[in-house]
């Protein structure tokens, strides 16, 4: 087979294109394209750029695709803790412990008041499917039916059966079911297309009071958990007006209702706090995250847990059944645990986190002077995550069709740049440009990204809409 090292750094570019078209299964593609077009493979990355096969540089202000890279690329004291820890001790399993992962534990829960338990595994998928067998358990232990999670329409958690029976995004379930009883729906929070047609502030914020009725119609005894993202991330970068949560805590605090926080995207200073829940007042119950928890470099995430909950699974040992009976096989890789330590020392001593609020700000601003844009209906966002929503009439809200939103996109990467869109989510309105560049980005960064943005908009609806 030759060296390893070997074939990752001395390859022929056509040979990889085609080993790719040929054996590689790439996520959410339509592999159909790759008779026409080859896949855009990327070969490396150095802060907020990154190289594809051709040579072609780009501005990732997509954090690696799938919002994760925060503390950017090229990281070689990310790589070297790593090799540090995998050359010692790559695993054990979860029922025992490791060093990084007792380390990391205790940061995490210091950045955590109140959520004094973690429980690891790998991705937030498996982190939020964590979370809902918890809340099931709990309703068994208590000997009481109180099993229903409720979820945020337009909200998403995760590509298993369970996660997407919880997500508020349609067309991401299609074709999955049948999905598992005991998930319910709640209406979203975008003032721009309010459900019930009011108008904030005068609308007594009633997107969060309607977890009330639902949890009436549902029946109280059944309702143990509601699962919402803090900023609804790919339905559309959605920030909840301050209001929101403080209300929800106060239905949920009634009705004995776990709130569960999925901090999956926004988490480790993606908005400018270090959890994106920090922007509102109040405190969950449970705590999920992945994604910039070691900004990617290796697989990790975690469910963080209060005292109380963790509590419920403390019995005699003869009881067989009634503690957590649940394993994550990579949940005990201490790459991950490594990595999420460094992570947080760059986060902490670069100060990322104040470096995407006040960067962030600058990125809200420049994205405000698209509003006016005839073909812009929305801008909205907290730190470095935002959204642009694209409309094809401006009094209507008429969303722009799919195919406006892909040459939109293709005019933004042939400007250098590399922003996200929602995809296939929710039916007729997946018309928002997202924009979650590294927390490193600078201001000139920012500006190179919304340039871009803005030529893509004029361009690419003038092309498809006239």
């Amino acid at each position: 087979m030759g060296d390893t090292r070997d074939l990752l750094s001395n390859y022929d570019a056509r040979d990889i294109i085609e080993k790719d078209k040929k054996h590689l299964w790439h996520h959410i593609v339509q592999h159909s394209v790759f008779e026409s077009q080859d896949p855009k493979i990327f070969v490396e990355g150095d802060g907020a750029r990154v190289k594809d096969i051709n040579g072609e540089e780009y501005l990732d202000g997509a954090s690696g695709g799938v919002w994760c890279v925060n503390v950017g690329y090229g990281r070689e004291s990310m790589a070297r803790v790593i090799y540090d820890q995998l050359v010692k001790l790559p695993y054990y399993a979860g029922v025992a412990g490791t060093v990084p992962a007792a380390q990391f534990a205790g940061k995490l829960t210091d950045l955590l008041p109140g959520l004094d338990r973690v429980f690891f595994s790998n991705s937030g998928s498996e982190a939020n499917e964590k979370a809902f067998k918890m809340v099931r358990q709990i309703a068994h232990l208590n000997g009481n039916a109180k099993s229903t999670v409720l979820y945020r329409d337009r909200d998403y958690h995760g590509t298993t059966i369970a996660c997407l029976a919880a997500a508020g995004q349609p067309e991401r379930k299609e074709a999955y079911g049948p999905f598992p009883d005991g998930f319910s729906g709640i209406p979203h929070a975008l003032c721009y297309r309010c459900p019930f047609g009011l108008t904030y502030p005068d609308c007594n914020i009633e997107c969060a009071r309607a977890l009330e009725d639902v949890i009436q119609e549902e029946g109280p005894e059944t309702v143990g958990a509601v699962i919402l993202e803090p900023i609804t991330a790919g339905g559309g970068v959605i920030p909840p007006v301050d209001e929101y949560y403080p209300i929800i805590q106060e239905i949920c605090s009634k009705y004995d209702v776990i709130l569960i926080i999925d901090e999956v995207v926004c988490g480790f200073g993606r908005t400018g706090t270090m959890f994106g829940f920090e922007h509102y007042d109040f405190t969950p119950d449970i705590v999920t995250m992945a994604k910039g928890m070691a900004s990617a470099y290796a697989p990790i995430s975690a469910a963080a847990v209060r005292s109380e909950i963790f509590e419920k699974f403390l019995h005699d040992p003869s009881d067989k059944y009634d503690y957590f009976r649940d394993i994550s096989t990579y949940g005990g890789c201490t790459a991950g645990f490594a990595a999420a330590l460094e992570n947080l020392r760059i986060l902490e001593e670069e100060d990322l986190v104040e470096n995407a609020r006040v960067v962030g700000d600058h990125l809200y601003d420049r994205l405000l002077e698209l509003a006016d844009h005839e073909y812009v209906g929305d801008v909205r966002g907290k730190g470095l995550f935002a959204g642009v929503e694209l409309v094809a009439d401006k009094s209507s809200k008429t969303p722009v069709s799919e195919e406006v939103m892909n040459a939109v996109m293709r005019k933004i990467t042939e400007n250098g740049v590399l922003v996200s869109r929602t995809t296939r989510s929710v039916p007729g309105l997946n018309n928002t440009v997202t924009i979650a560049p590294p927390l490193i980005v600078t201001r000139a960064d920012v500006d190179e990204i919304v340039d871009a943005v803005k030529v893509g908009i004029e361009h690419g609806c003038r092309a498809a809409l006239g």
